[in-house]
């Protein structure tokens, strides 16, 4: 998820666990409790972009991590400001709830998260949440705010609970919609008899309403939308090949494999000014609901590397305009 996610829902948890005891100190260590996996950044000083890419949500973003820097958090709180009336079971529980709810929140996304590193590589992501959404965060945003400047006289605790409540339906509302578009995915695929190996549906850009939905086959993709009002019993499947033939020339380049990997094999190939790009498609197109052939969000250039800097980021918005934005408000109202 975004940092501005973390950081609210962290400081509200924060608040909840030791905020009548650690006062406003609470929302600031909670924030920085649940950003600490993210400090994995650091690794794109000197890594090269695609190693970049596997070592984020990697080894900090595991199971591992969590179980070995709980107990020295919880050790270096409990000293902090001796004396205290903090139980070191309390700072245990806080610090593992915060780094939990991290792991836990970056699962939902596509970029898929290393729970089991270093032990295995598999990354595992439920495609139930785009990577910021605001009706998500703006309401545990407000309460962290209003909980930084409010009295200690006013039920904290409460407007801490609500944030976090808040976020726990939302979730379930993600995954509430997330079935429901599979459904429609498989009958529309039964009735329409598409075969397919593999296939995943996430959500478009900040919402979980309008999903893109992927099917997998021999030689490439069928790509479409579905909105969760949608009513007409098909979709509008575009078709993508993976155009693994013009890789040839290129088959041996170390920053393939990384992508091979990073990809869990949803990708294409294309040409763009004679030179080869390679596509994962795990995070969407260019305002693709609202131009069917539009390119890839991720676009790697596997012949010019020094043009993939920022290369998760970079496409996210690209194509963004008021056009394209109403014609998502339109795809969303269904068809």
């Amino acid at each position: 998820m975004d940092s501005v996610t973390h950081i609210v829902l962290g400081a509200c948890i924060g608040e909840l666990f030791i905020g009548k005891k650690a006062g406003k100190r609470s929302l600031v260590m909670g924030a920085a409790a649940q950003s600490l996996p993210d400090i994995d950044f650091v690794a794109s000083f000197w890594m090269t972009p695609t190693h970049d890419l596997i070592a984020h949500r990697g080894i900090t973003h595991s199971l591992l991590f969590v179980l070995i820097v709980t107990p020295l958090l919880a050790w270096l709180a409990d000293r902090w400001r001796r004396p205290h009336d903090i139980r070191f079971s309390i700072w245990l529980w806080f610090f593992a709830t915060e780094l939990l709810a991290h792991l836990l929140l970056d699962c939902f996304n596509a970029y898929g998260t290393g729970l089991l590193e270093p032990f295995s590589h598999r990354r595992f992501c439920m495609h139930a949440m785009f990577v910021a959404d605001p009706l998500f965060t703006i309401l545990p945003a407000i309460i962290a705010v209003m909980l930084f400047f409010m009295r200690r006289d006013f039920n904290r605790k409460r407007w801490a609970t609500i944030a976090i409540g808040w976020c726990i339906f939302y979730l379930g509302i993600d995954v509430f919609n997330k079935a429901i578009v599979e459904g429609a995915v498989q009958r529309v695929t039964k009735k329409e008899k598409i075969e397919y190996r593999r296939h995943f549906t996430t959500p478009t850009p900040l919402n979980n309403l309008l999903w893109y939905v992927v099917l997998e086959d021999d030689n490439g993709y069928h790509i479409g939308y579905r909105s969760v009002f949608d009513r007409k019993p098909h979709i509008d499947f575009t078709y993508f090949p993976r155009n693994d033939s013009l890789l040839n020339p290129v088959k041996d380049l170390e920053e393939l494999k990384d992508l091979f990997i990073f990809s869990q094999g949803y990708y294409t190939i294309e040409k763009e000014d004679n030179y080869l790009v390679f596509n994962d498609l795990r995070f969407g197109q260019r305002v693709g609901w609202y131009k069917p052939n539009a390119g890839f969000v991720f676009h790697y250039y596997l012949q010019r590397p020094y043009g993939n800097n920022m290369v998760v980021q970079r496409g996210r918005f690209a194509n963004w305009d008021k056009a394209a934005f109403m014609s998502m408000l339109q795809r969303i109202k269904g068809e």
